[in-house]
């Protein structure tokens, strides 16, 4: 498959903690990821699900590590209590979001020649789907401006310091900040509605799609 890649085309390798058993996955782990992709050659890159870890693992200094050695490719963006409970993003852990952007920041990620590709992966089971997707990229958005909002130079000055409560004092005066007025503005400099989510209300769509589906045949896992 890598070789008969075009020019313009790259690999993105996902991987997964288990599913359908543990300690028998191919690509079971971030390092059996990087591993293939290294060996593989330039095209192919890692893609971080940040469902497909075992509860607690750092993933924000996985994708520092993978950003560094150049070979992140991409998220799959859910959140999850277990493993892959697909939830909305930040949805269980809004603070993890804002760390993994941050380290997304400091590696450059965030810049169009790097490359990641930011997508969602997640399975609306409770909340209508439209709404929840729409709500996690708001999320995502929060998360980002947050980590834009880091004073560099003041964390870098506690780092050198040893000073570990002053870097900590310059994350969290990031993350409590209220960047919602910020990003309702910013969309409406670029001639979107300030609140989507309000927008989406308004337009009736799940109304519309709702009575459309009458009779029809639901679409699901077949649970």
């Amino acid at each position: 498959m890598y070789d008969r890649l075009g020019d313009h085309q790259r690999f993105l390798l996902e991987y997964k903690l288990f599913e359908p058993a543990f300690y028998t996955m191919d690509v079971p782990d971030w390092g059996t990821a990087l591993v293939h992709c290294l060996a593989l050659g330039p095209k192919a890159t890692v893609v971080v699900d940040t469902g497909h870890h075992a509860p607690g693992t750092n993933i924000e200094f996985i994708v520092a590590m993978l950003l560094r050695a150049s070979k992140l490719g991409g998220f799959d963006f859910n959140s999850r209590f277990y493993a892959d409970d697909d939830l909305m993003v930040g949805s269980a852990d809004p603070f993890q979001l804002f760390r993994i952007m941050w380290e997304v920041r400091c590696g450059g990620g965030l810049e169009p020649a790097v490359g990641v590709a930011f997508m969602l992966d997640q399975c609306h089971n409770i909340e209508p789907k439209i709404a929840g997707q729409i709500r996690s990229v708001m999320n995502v958005q929060e998360a980002t401006a947050k980590a834009l909002l880091v004073d560099t130079d003041a964390i870098a000055a506690a780092q050198s310091a040893g000073d570990v409560l002053g870097a900590n004092a310059v994350l969290m005066d990031a993350y409590n900040t209220d960047v919602r007025p910020l990003l309702a503005t910013l969309r409406g400099e670029m001639g979107l509605d300030a609140d989507p989510m309000a927008a989406y209300r308004r337009s009736g769509y799940f109304e519309t799609i709702v009575n459309d589906r009458v009779g029809g045949a639901a679409a699901g896992w077949g649970a």
